[in-house]
């Protein structure tokens, strides 16, 4: 089981030449996942090596430019490339919306089937459930209607004890699928060998969490508890407080609280201001709160793998 996390875009706001807007590809469990689409995103994905084609699912956190104004050039594409493999597009009410009034009125077409998945509630809710991984809205606290996901690995099936197995003639291949599963084996006399005398635990799920645009909320951390990997937001630095209150932003130190109390593994940084110039100091920030932290960066790749 494993997780990979690139990097395409971790600033705020306007697209710079050194400085690109929100976007991610996550590669969790077999599965290929879009978060966020800013401005630029397909030449990002070009840039380090994305194949278009495996991207399935792409999940917009809010309807700010600096999170989706590359979502019609990209689904454009798809089209000119031929694209014959649906495209689910998860993101706030009104998206669907948007990007029909722009297919219209430019006269493009889409080729391939395109899903979308309008989002309005409030709480927590399940929005894929594949049989590899599932997903989960994290309702955030930003300007407009706005969540973050949290992805989740399905569990693997168990690990054989081959060694245990062999010493036990009664059982046969056609028997490994059930304990694979976790059941126990009942030989013809009715003896009962448990699951765990024939079987390993497999590896345990990983999970990422992209928590976007919010200001600090405790709810937040409740929802992640014990993520392996937890992308949070830190427009300012605690000079600007009053400013990430303002604008529903978050601070470096306040991400590092939210990690500490959901108990993740560790966290990335991200959506920096352009009013810094030196971003290490949110990294120094964030570590007096929380030790195990990085900063993002285009083209970046966090990797976590648990086999």
């Amino acid at each position: 089981m494993s997780l990979r996390l690139t990097i395409l875009g971790c600033h705020s706001a306007t697209p710079r030449s050194m400085a690109h807007p929100s976007a991610q590809y996550l590669e969790i469990n077999g599965e290929h996942l879009l978060i966020d689409c800013a401005e630029g995103t397909q030449m990002q994905l070009r840039k380090f090596g994305v194949k278009f084609s495996r991207i399935k699912h792409v999940f917009i956190s809010h309807l700010h430019g600096d999170h989706f104004y590359g979502l019609i050039g990209l689904i454009s594409t798809f089209s000119l490339l031929n694209r014959q493999n649906e495209l689910h597009v998860y993101g706030p009410a009104g998206l669907k919306e948007i990007i029909q009034i722009q297919l219209k009125l430019s006269k493009s077409w889409i080729d391939y089937p395109l899903h979308f998945h309008e989002l309005n509630s409030n709480k927590s809710e399940l929005i894929l459930d594949s049989e590899k991984i599932e997903v989960r809205t994290v309702p955030l606290r930003h300007r407009i209607y706005t969540n973050g996901f949290l992805f989740r690995e399905k569990p693997a099936p168990r690990k054989l004890n081959m060694e245990a197995i062999s010493k036990h003639t009664e059982i046969d291949i056609c028997d490994y699928q059930n304990l694979k599963d976790g059941k126990d084996f009942t030989g013809s006399h009715g003896t009962v060998l448990t699951n765990a005398e024939l079987t390993f635990d497999p590896p345990s799920p990983l999970s990422y969490a992209y928590c976007s645009d919010t200001t600090y909320s405790e709810a937040v951390a409740e929802m992640i508890q014990n993520v392996d990997l937890l992308y949070h937001e830190s427009t300012f630095l605690e000079q600007h407080a009053d400013l990430a209150e303002t604008t529903r932003h978050s601070t470096a130190a306040q991400a590092a609280k939210i990690a500490s109390m959901a108990g993740a593994k560790k966290l990335i940084l991200g959506h920096f201001s352009s009013r810094y110039k030196d971003v290490n100091l949110f990294l120094q920030e964030a570590q007096e709160h929380f030790a195990d932290c990085e900063l993002c960066e285009a083209g970046k790749v966090f990797a976590v793998d648990n086999q």
